[in-house]
């Protein structure tokens, strides 16, 4: 990080907004890496600013003058880099007269629901599902045994990954390491309780980010994926409903800070 031109909230601010050029961008990913703090936040208002997006551009018919007022509030308060607060509270403004929800009154950014992401997921995502198809059909084969034996700690010192805290009640039947385009990965073959079993895959996709919980759906799993810092996640599972598996992932997100 230069330590001539440090990283402040107006720096900040503008990550969010995708109003840096590469060589700030870099000092700021590079102030983020090494400040988990500032990264939560920062994960947090994209996933708000994303939403935002998503919730303007799913909208079919012209929108309502208020509707129009609210969003041009909203980017007054971004152009002037005013606090976090008051740009979670525009946000929250628009996403809910956007709905017609506006009766219900404020709501928190953490009560909105998952996103599907609008665009391509990240290539690791694909990866994930293949690795837990591979685990499933590994499973089928007699002759090719799981492991339930794994360590965190030391899956952190061979591959530079680190895992999340899982809860209590879920256990690790299978544990593998996978090559990936950007190095090892690791797939975790989890039962999750009440009959429960979803898969964890993590791997370092060979660039820094700071992205909130994104949902995608093939024709025979779901994935919620994440990513923090230069390591990237993707919950996936064949049968669990998508809002329950964006709940689950952000639980296991919010273990990494």
């Amino acid at each position: 990080m230069n330590q001539i031109d440090p990283v402040i909230d107006a720096d900040l601010h503008a990550y969010v907004d995708d109003q840096l050029d590469v060589s700030r961008r870099i000092d700021v990913e590079a102030y983020l890496s090494e400040s988990p703090e500032s990264a939560a936040k920062v994960m947090a208002d994209l996933r708000i600013r994303d939403e935002l997006r998503l919730a303007l551009a799913g909208s079919a018919s012209t929108p309502h003058q208020d509707t129009r007022e609210a969003a041009r509030q909203l980017e007054n308060a971004i152009n002037r880099h005013q606090t976090v607060d008051i740009f979670r509270r525009a946000a929250a403004i628009v996403l809910l007269v956007g709905a017609g929800w506006i009766a219900h009154g404020w709501i928190a950014p953490a009560s909105i629901g998952e996103v599907v992401a609008s665009v391509p997921p990240p290539q690791f995502v694909a990866e994930a599902i293949r690795a837990h198809q591979t685990a499933e059909l590994r499973e089928n084969i007699s002759s090719l045994s799981a492991t339930d034996r794994f360590d965190p700690a030391e899956i952190r010192s061979a591959t530079a990954i680190v895992l999340p805290q899982m809860p209590a009640n879920w256990s690790v039947r299978d544990a593998q390491v996978f090559p990936s385009t950007f190095g090892p990965s690791v797939e975790l073959e989890i039962e999750a309780g009440e009959g429960r079993r979803l898969a964890l895959f993590a791997v370092r996709p060979g660039a820094f980010a700071v992205q909130q919980v994104l949902m995608q759906e093939s024709d025979n799993a779901k994935a919620a994926y994440w990513q923090i810092g230069e390591v990237a996640y993707a919950l996936i599972s064949e049968t669990e409903q998508a809002d329950r598996l964006a709940d689950e992932a952000r639980r296991l997100a919010r273990t990494l800070y």
